[in-house]
C-alpha cells in the first residue's frame, strides 16, 4: 500500500517536472524578445548571442513611440476590437442556445454546417469577402473589420457545449414561473455562462487585437491602421532594425497580457467546461 502512494508521488512529480519544463521552453522566445529590445543593433546581431545586453539600451522605446503615432493606432485598434466583441457576444450566444436548447428540422445538419465553414482558411474567402464589404461601401474603414468579425462559428460552438453544461431543470423551472425563451436566455443561459463568456472574449480580443492580414486588405489611409500595421511599416526592404521592431512588437502585447493574467481563472474553467455534456 505504502509502495503504490510512493509510485503515485513519482509519478505526478514526474509530470510536473515535465509540464514545467515544456512551459519553460514555451516562454523561451518572448524573454529572448525583450532581451533583444534591450539590445543595440551591434549587440543584435553579436556572436554568440548573449541575454543580457552590456547596454541597456531603453532608446528602442523612445524611437519606436515617437516614430509613429502609436496611440493613435491603439484607439483604433481598440474600437475595432470592442465592438467586435459585443458583436460576437450577440451573435454567437444566440445561434449557441438555438443549437443548444430549441428544437427545430435539420438542426444538427445546420450546425454541423456551420462548424465546416472552421476548417475554410480565410485565404479562400478573402476575394469574395473583399467584393462583398466593397458593395456594401464598406472599404477603407473600420467597419470593414467589424462587420465579418461579429460573426464566428468558433464562439458559437465554445458557447453552445458550455450551455449544455446548464442543468435543463433551470429552464423548466422557469417555464412553471411563467418565463418566456428571451427571458430563459438572459436570466438563466448568459448569468450562469459566464466562464465560457469570458472565454470568448480573451479569444476573440487576442484574434483581433493582432490580426493584420484583413487590415492590410480593407485599411488604406494611415490614420485607420491597426498596431499591427503600424508595427510592420518598420520592416524595411533591405534592413530592418530588430531590437526597435521587437521593442515595439512588446508594446503592443501588453494588452493583450493584461486581459489574459485578469481573465485566466475564468479561461480556464470556460475551456474545461465547454468539453463536458450534460
Amino acid at each position: 500500500m505504502h509502495q503504490g502512494k510512493t509510485k503515485k508521488i513519482v509519478y505526478k512529480t514526474a509530470i510536473h517536472i515535465i509540464l514545467i519544463i515544456l512551459s519553460l521552453t514555451m516562454l523561451v522566445p518572448f524573454l529572448w524578445m525583450i532581451s533583444s529590445s534591450l539590445k543595440t543593433t551591434q549587440e543584435m546581431f553579436a556572436s554568440p548571442p548573449t541575454w543580457i545586453p552590456r547596454y541597456v539600451a531603453w532608446e528602442n522605446y523612445t524611437y519606436m513611440l515617437q516614430a509613429a503615432p502609436w496611440f493613435k493606432y491603439f484607439a483604433n485598434t481598440f474600437f475595432i476590437s470592442v465592438l467586435t466583441i459585443i458583436g460576437q457576444l450577440v451573435t454567437c450566444s444566440m445561434a449557441a442556445y438555438a443549437f443548444a436548447r430549441l428544437r427545430f428540422k435539420g438542426r444538427n445538419l445546420i450546425f454541423l454546417i456551420y462548424l465546416g465553414t472552421m476548417m475554410i482558411p480565410f485565404q479562400v474567402v478573402m476575394i469574395p469577402q473583399f467584393k462583398i464589404v466593397k458593395l456594401l461601401g464598406l472599404v477603407n474603414t473600420h467597419w470593414s473589420l467589424i462587420v465579418p468579425g461579429i460573426f464566428n462559428a468558433f464562439g458559437t460552438f465554445l458557447l453552445r457545449q458550455f450551455f449544455l453544461t446548464i442543468p435543463r431543470e433551470l429552464e423548466e423551472a422557469a417555464k412553471i414561473d411563467g418565463c418566456g425563451y428571451p427571458r430563459i436566455f438572459w436570466e438563466i443561459v448568459i448569468k450562469n455562462s459566464k466562464p465560457a463568456i469570458i472565454t470568448l472574449v480573451v479569444f476573440t480580443f487576442m484574434n483581433t487585437w493582432n490580426d493584420f492580414q484583413r487590415p492590410l486588405i480593407f485599411l488604406n489611409d494611415d490614420s485607420l491602421w491597426t498596431l499591427s500595421m503600424g508595427l510592420a511599416k518598420f520592416q524595411g526592404t533591405y534592413v530592418t532594425q530588430w531590437n526597435q521592431m521587437m521593442a515595439g512588437a512588446l508594446i503592443t502585447m501588453v494588452p493583450v497580457l493584461i486581459l489574459y493574467i485578469f481573465a485566466q481563472k475564468y479561461f480556464v474553467q470556460g475551456i474545461v467546461m465547454s468539453g463536458l455534456k450534460e
